[in-house]
């Protein structure tokens, strides 16, 4: 998985920069000397992202400023998207319509479009067993259906055959503010879990997953190409609850939650975030997925075909990530 030298002042644009990935991936391309540009809204929070990064102000859902992010790039990395929401339609307005706006305005002087989806687009491995890319979709919420779509309006575009779609399962690391619920669970000593306890599902280290996607922009192979990107060995709630225990030095218990209980309160939770007119990371999508078993995947074409490994052990990776909670303040030591 080598592109050393390939990034060194090329033009490149990224969609959803400030958020948890794209800020890490503007950093990593940032060090390898690429010319950076970032597609931002005039109320982001643009204090996550490295110094020398070119902004441009513009709205994927409108098509507002589009033109001119990206003008000039040879490689887009769309990260942009709506991974909660407190309607269903903000999920196919942020993903797919999105998506159909940035494909309509990319022309021939961008070589490489990195789109990256979700497993949800696909859904669940019915049998348990990793799923491969050829797999029929079965996306089960709105969020995995809008991804889902989203990778159909990329497929369909002009730019299709210099595009590449990674499917990324669950991501975390530092500045991440969705999986750190539950570690913030587990630093109080226990991890609910609706389903199965010992079900498996996939899971991949920022930093890993950011060096993917380069390897999927560098490579020539990847034209056309979908891939999923994760760790070799998957986790189960059990397992990351034993690893969390082994990094917080303190007993982290598994408590399985019934769904008849679980369900009133993320449909409480939904009714509180619609309330404040912020979406909650708690609701009965979320629920939905969680108590549906297995979401494991398998990443060997992109090891085959890009090189690609996910390098950072679990206990590394999740000692990294609850190392970075604590110095910002987000954990108590």
């Amino acid at each position: 998985m080598s592109f050393e030298g390939f990034f060194e002042r090329l033009p490149v644009l990224i969609t959803g920069a400030t958020g948890f990935i794209g800020s890490h991936l503007a950093a990593r391309l940032v060090e390898l000397g690429a010319g950076v540009r970032c597609l931002v809204r005039r109320t982001s929070r643009t204090e996550v992202l490295p110094a020398g990064v070119e902004l441009v102000c513009g709205e994927l859902t409108t098509g507002a400023g589009l033109q001119e992010a990206v003008r000039g790039a040879r490689v887009v990395f769309h990260l942009a998207g709506v991974t909660k929401a407190l309607a269903p339609e903000q999920f196919y307005r942020g993903n797919q319509v999105a998506t159909r706006n940035l494909v309509q305005v990319l022309d021939e002087s961008c070589c490489r479009l990195v789109h990256v989806s979700s497993l949800a687009a696909v859904g669940p491995s019915p049998d348990g067993r990793p799923l491969r890319e050829e797999a029929q979709p079965r996306p089960v919420t709105h969020y995995g259906r809008s991804k889902l779509q989203a990778e159909g309006e990329v497929r369909g575009s002009a730019i299709a055959s210099r595009a590449v779609i990674v499917r990324p399962p669950v991501v975390f690391g530092p500045r991440d503010t969705d999986v750190f619920e539950l570690f913030r669970m587990a630093a109080r000593g226990w991890m609910p879990v609706v389903g199965d306890p010992d079900a498996l599902f996939s899971v991949i280290y920022v930093e890993d997953l950011v060096e993917g996607l380069l390897a999927a922009a560098a490579s020539s192979q990847a034209a056309g190409r979908v891939y999923f990107m994760a760790a070799e060995v998957p986790l189960s709630w059990r397992g990351l609850a034993e690893l969390s225990s082994q990094v917080l030095s303190r007993r982290v218990r598994t408590v399985r939650l019934p769904y008849p209980l679980a369900w009133p309160v993320a449909a409480g939770c939904e009714l509180a975030a619609r309330w404040r007119g912020r979406p909650a990371i708690i609701s009965r999508e979320k629920l939905q997925e969680a108590r549906l078993g297995n979401w494991c995947c398998d990443a060997s074409r992109a090891r085959s075909e890009l090189g690609f490994r996910a390098r950072t052990p679990h206990a590394e990776a999740i000692a990294r990530t609850l190392g970075w909670y604590r110095e910002a303040g987000w954990l108590k030591s």
